[in-house]
């Protein structure tokens, strides 16, 4: 973003002038001019300004000088609109059906939003600087109360379908789900932003926001939940709302081992929806039980391996008498899901990499080297800290496994596609587009610091 110029009210009265620009979501100081306590001086000071800010523009020959002679000396451009920009934005909005929404200031919201995310007052300084008519501050409140009143997302929501379903083919034969977290720079929590699990440790209260997008990664639902909801307990109520908004019964639902429980499986198999989920690795031991009894550690690159995996009961032990697997139906294996599992070298090696890691971060923690804290092989015994060499050996054997849970039979999706389906949710983690940096505090209303967690 260029620097501009910024006036400040400081605790003595006077008006400080700087220019200032935003890198990063972060506004710089890149110099103070000064303070001004008249309007003479204040205008001494943004003149100065405007002169720093536009030294070095290019001169363009327009047969005049500045103070009106004839000849060839220069013009300073005076103002900038971001044109090309808007029309972009405008026409994709058009396209995309969202001009249900007949709000300007809602337009110019979503349109600061995405050239430079930052705090609702903030977004009127963006506003301006893309060249279109900010509205007063107490506008854009109104705006975000005539979303809830209007429900703004029904219609968006509808709207997103219309496109998927009648400009893009109408594919929505496979929905790819996941979610993240969007942390606030709050000091207390309320009853929705609330402090949960973080990858990142933070301790500031949050939001959950889950995301349904079709497998190109166009979004069809959007929902958030409080901030210490688990992922668990998010998929099952957006899925089912998108159901009922759009009738749709036969679809498949992709979503990664976060969503893995067995109440959300058996959930999604009761609505008759079909699921590819990612399983997690330490359900292969019981998985590939008779690869492990009739072929022991051996696996080749990217080998599968298509069997069943149990739903909440242990396996039977007679399992293991064949060596062939089983080919799962629901009619043969009520009890049951059918699980695809795939050995990767590429993986084992990173896997491996991630194991020796772990193993001297706790072998140091041990030693004395580091603090003691929670780590993964660090086995306590009353004040004695070892190694858990069982849980290491264990997960060792199981590097380079990928496993995958779902309901479709071997008929209708092979294995293979099975894989290449859950591969497609990375376009939910580039459909979030959300901001990695940290805004500037708004004043009057906390400003959320959003971080895409991927899961």
């Amino acid at each position: 973003m260029s620097p501009y110029l910024r006036k400040v009210k400081t605790r003595s009265g006077a008006t400080a002038v700087q220019i200032v620009e935003t890198k990063h979501g972060q506004r710089v100081i890149v110099e103070h001019l000064g303070s001004a306590h008249t309007d003479a001086e204040l205008a001494a000071l943004m003149r100065a300004g405007h002169d720093k800010l536009h030294a070095g523009q290019p001169a363009l020959e327009l047969g005049i000088d500045p103070h009106g002679a004839p000849v060839g000396a220069v013009a300073v451009v005076a103002g900038t609109r971001s044109k090309l920009l808007m029309d972009a934005i405008r026409a994709s909005w058009g396209r995309l059906g969202f001009t249900v929404i007949d709000d300007e200031a809602f337009f110019q919201l979503v349109a600061a939003r995405l050239v430079e995310p930052t705090s609702k007052r903030d977004s009127i300084r963006v506003i301006n600087q893309l060249g279109m008519h900010a509205f007063h501050e107490n506008t854009y409140y109104a705006a975000l109360r005539r979303c809830m009143a209007g429900d703004y997302r029904e219609q968006i929501a509808k709207a997103c379908f219309t496109h998927v379903w009648t400009d893009a083919g109408g594919d929505i034969s496979l929905l790819l789900y996941d979610v993240t977290t969007l942390y606030f720079e709050a000091e207390n929590e309320d009853d929705l932003r609330k402090v949960g699990f973080s990858k990142e440790r933070r301790v500031d209260p949050q939001i959950v926001v889950g995301l349904l997008v079709d497998r190109s990664g166009f979004p069809l639902e959007i929902a958030c939940y409080e901030g210490n909801k688990a992922e668990t307990a998010t998929i099952i109520p957006i899925v089912k709302a998108f159901q009922d908004r759009h009738q749709i019964t036969d679809m498949v639902v992709v979503a990664d081992a976060g969503m893995l429980s067995a109440t959300n499986l058996q959930a999604l198999d009761d609505a008759g929806l079909r699921f590819i989920v990612g399983s997690r690795v330490t359900k292969a031991p019981h998985d590939l039980a008779k690869h492990f009894c009739w072929h022991g550690d051996h696996f080749t690159d990217a080998q599968i391996i298509d069997t069943i995996t149990m739903r909440r009961t242990k396996p039977d032990p007679a399992r293991l008498d064949t060596c062939d697997e089983p080919v799962w139906n629901p009619q043969d294996h009520p009890l049951a899901w059918r699980a695809v599992w795939q050995y990767s070298r590429k993986r084992a090696v990173r896997d491996q990499h991630t194991l020796t890691a772990q193993q001297n971060r706790a072998q140091a923690i041990i030693d004395g080297l580091h603090p003691p804290r929670k780590a993964r092989f660090l086995k306590t015994s009353g004040a004695t800290l070892t190694l858990d060499h069982t849980s290491l050996d264990r997960a060792r054997r199981l590097t380079g496994l990928k496993g995958y849970v779902t309901n479709i039979t071997v008929d209708t999706m092979p294995a293979d596609q099975v894989i290449s389906a859950y591969h497609e949710l990375w376009h939910v983690e580039q459909s979030f587009r959300m901001s990695k940096t940290t805004s500037l505090p708004d004043r009057s209303s906390t400003t959320p610091a959003t971080r895409s967690k991927p899961t």
